[in-house]
């Protein structure tokens, strides 16, 4: 994201000088210097050869998504009050090490990131039995261990040591393939929405002590055990109060990226994006369109390569 917003900002200005017609325009100097001078047309011309293809598509998308949802301001502030809340003094901090110059650029990604979800959760059915559930588990935390493996196979193996009274952290020394086996697999107290959904949908139905099943992952198959689960320190409040935040996480949740990356090229597809820059003329170009100048081109090398030599 950080990428996205730095090259938006960026680029925005770029293109505006290509859209100059005057020449006097494109060869005033960027850059004056005893040792020559650089033009805003070679300026230009080398950013567009080192990294076009990448900022233009971003540029497009971006200005598509702004053309079909809306956000505002008080949008954006209330993010970026959240992660203040959430970092507290270390904000300033966790800015630089994460790579923004400033709230600014922060405040710039987090507006792009906002666009996108708008998108992309819009058709996402959030039933207010889901939203009753991770409400009522909002006010629990629980502390688990877990094995994680690469395959099923092995997850079923290490489940029957266990079974046969294996040591749950030895065990996980010495199968889990995540930074947690250094220290027998201990995950910590967590709440809802830390974990992924599939992990978090087994370690809250099960009693304290008990040991899972495989449970399948993005990550692979986790074996998970609930060491304890404690009221969280912080009030939940009212349902009503947080019934719309609850229904953004479990929909952001739901997303498969896959189809999310589906969506957004439709959305620019439906645009009907021309582009006049020399070179990324077919950078939108529906895929079939493509493929059929491919073949077209392709049949026309291999007639010129036929054609008898003189």
């Amino acid at each position: 994201m950080k990428k996205l917003a730095l090259a938006a900002t960026l680029t925005a200005g770029i293109f505006t000088l290509a859209a100059c017609s005057s020449d006097e325009a494109n060869t005033e100097a960027v850059v004056e210097s005893t040792a020559g001078d650089i033009t805003k047309e070679e300026f230009y011309e080398e950013l567009k050869d080192r990294n076009g293809e990448a900022i233009l598509s971003e540029m497009v998308t971006i200005k598509v998504l702004e053309d079909k949802y809306e956000v505002t301001d008080e949008q954006v502030d209330a993010e970026i009050e959240a992660a203040k809340d959430q970092f507290g003094d270390q904000f300033e901090m966790v800015l630089q090490q994460s790579g923004f110059a400033d709230e600014e650029a922060y405040r710039d990604v987090v507006y792009i990131s906002l666009l996108q979800e708008a998108a992309l959760t819009e058709d996402v059915e959030v039933s207010d039995e889901e939203i009753q559930t991770r409400y009522d588990r909002m006010g629990t935390e629980i502390d688990a261990q877990h094995i994680l493996v690469a395959d099923e196979e092995t997850a079923n193996e290490v489940k029957t040591k266990l079974d046969e009274g294996g040591d749950f952290a030895e065990l996980a020394a010495e199968y889990s393939t995540d930074g947690s086996a250094q220290d027998g697999g201990n995950l910590g107290y967590f709440t809802v929405g830390d974990m992924v959904p599939e992990f978090e949908e087994k370690a809250y139905s099960m009693e304290v002590g008990e040991v899972s099943e495989p449970v399948a992952s993005d990550f692979g198959f986790h074996i998970i055990k609930v060491n304890d689960k404690r009221e969280t320190e912080e009030p939940v409040g009212e349902l009503e109060d947080v019934k719309d935040d609850i229904k953004r996480d479990l929909a952001a949740s739901k997303l498969d990226m896959t189809k999310a990356q589906e969506k957004i090229n439709s959305l620019v597809q439906d645009a009907e994006v021309k582009v006049n820059v020399e070179g990324y003329e077919d950078l939108f170009a529906p895929p079939e369109e493509t493929e059929e100048k491919t073949e077209t081109e392709t049949e026309t090398n291999e007639e010129t390569e036929e054609e008898p030599q003189e």
